[in-house]
């Protein structure tokens, strides 16, 4: 049986991409198995993540732009030319590679265009290079025109660093289960296993990883000590003011880190209830709190519906989690550079304003809901806060204190960081009169 070439598979999910088909995690899940699949994982993040620039590159190179038809061949020579400037693979493997690749994508003809192109490319990469360099921040940045706008002209002085931390790969942060062990402890251990490892800076739980591991090779992961969870959502059971006694909704739980640690920072609420509209995404909330030996309810419904799932009695603390443009986490997800649209933060914002206003009536008099995005863009957090309070009469904002993050009108904050650094997340925090 033949190896499948993982260029032509590449190429083919970065083209179902830009044509706004799926996501990069469910197009790469159907290559698991795969021999070679953690190049082919390398290539489709990689080109993802500096499309917008390989793109340019790529006009550069052609005499004339492919037909839309042809977009598989165009992803090519993008794998391609990511291949042959950030890989260490001989060149001649790269381009031999690729030239089979437009075989196996049916298209023949473009063989010889495929190698001429890159041929073409290596001949000329420093005049390719210094094109570059003078070149507008768009392509530098390697984002959507749209995008560098908005960032711009939201985040003027930290636009800059914004684009460069959405290009960095992203760190592996753990939570330590503080119930189980110390973050003290827990870096002793990984030590002791060889693991590079530091604490966090904003989250007493966080740790940051120097390199990414399985989990499984990860020593007190199965034992529950320690969960994967991003620094920024584990400032969330301490912005609750959680307590015993408390009746908790996770409104759009999955994949359940929040979920999980609320129960391991609070270990006497009276319930936790945990919604998800899919239910193949809750199943993954059931599998950690097995794993971590916790207890929640779950339901597989439209937190938004709550007709369907709410029994009347009111919550003391509510999390929103609120879908949204997931623009502060490009740097783990740089297909949403190919995906996300300016009108698909209209389409987030009804949604949100949705939730908040559904959600609002179970909260109890007295209790606090905190809004969370991983967006940076006003429209999704501020703006979305400031038009939920104009429509209701007994909800307050209460001002977040804290020394992190950017302080905004009605929350708080978090740009994506660096190498050791929190994604980028929003947080406001609401009191019900």
């Amino acid at each position: 049986m033949n190896t499948p070439n993982s260029r032509a598979i590449a190429a083919g999910v970065l083209a179902e991409l830009v044509l706004g088909r799926g996501s990069l995690t469910t197009q790469l899940n159907k290559y698991q198995d795969l021999p070679d699949y953690s190049l082919l994982q390398e290539t489709c993040y990689g080109c993802c993540r500096w499309f917008h620039l390989l793109d340019f590159i790529l006009s550069q190179l052609l005499a004339k732009p492919l037909k839309t038809k042809d977009i598989d061949l165009k992803c090519l020579l993008v794998v391609g030319l990511y291949q042959l400037r950030e890989l260490s693979i001989p060149d001649y493997a790269v381009i031999d590679e690729s030239v089979s690749a437009a075989n196996s994508l049916g298209k023949t003809w473009g063989k010889s265009l495929v190698n001429g192109v890159l041929r073409n490319y290596l001949r000329s990469r420093n005049e390719i290079e210094q094109v570059l360099d003078s070149d507008a921040t768009s392509i530098l940045y390697s984002h959507p025109r749209w995008l560098i706008a908005e960032i711009e002209k939201q985040w003027p002085q930290q636009a800059p660093q914004i684009f460069s931390n959405n290009n960095l790969r992203p760190p592996m942060t753990l939570r330590v289960n503080r119930c189980e062990k110390s973050r003290e402890e827990i870096l002793v251990v990984l030590a002791k296993a060889s693991i590079e490892a530091i604490a966090g800076d904003l989250a007493e739980s966080a740790v940051y990883l120097d390199q990414p591991a399985a989990v499984t090779t990860i020593p007190g992961f199965n034992e529950g000590w320690v969960s994967v969870q991003d620094e920024a959502s584990q400032l969330v059971p301490g912005l609750l003011e959680l307590e015993p006694n408390l009746r908790v909704l996770d409104a759009c739980a999955a994949p359940g880190g929040k979920t999980c640690h609320m129960l391991e920072s609070e270990h006497s609420l009276t319930e936790l209830v945990a919604l998800d509209l899919d239910s193949s995404r809750l199943s993954k909330i059931d599998d950690n709190l097995d794993r971590l030996h916790l207890r929640a309810t779950l339901k597989a419904v439209d937190a938004a519906d709550t007709d369907r799932w709410w029994d009347g009695q009111p919550f003391h603390r509510i999390l929103l989690d609120a879908p949204c443009s997931a623009t502060g986490i490009i740097r783990r997800h740089p297909d949403i550079k190919l995906l996300r649209r300016p009108k698909d933060i209209k389409r987030q914002m009804a949604a949100q304003h949705a939730l908040l206003q559904s959600l609002w009536p179970c909260l109890k008099p007295g209790g606090l809901l905190l809004y969370t995005t991983c967006s940076i863009l006003r429209q999704e957090n501020e703006e979305i806060i400031a038009a939920f309070l104009d429509t209701v009469d007994n909800a307050k904002h209460q001002r977040i204190a804290a020394d992190w993050g950017v302080e905004c009108h009605y929350g708080r904050q978090l740009l994506p960081g660096t190498s050791n650094g929190p994604d980028g997340f929003f947080y406001s925090l609401l009191r019900k009169d």
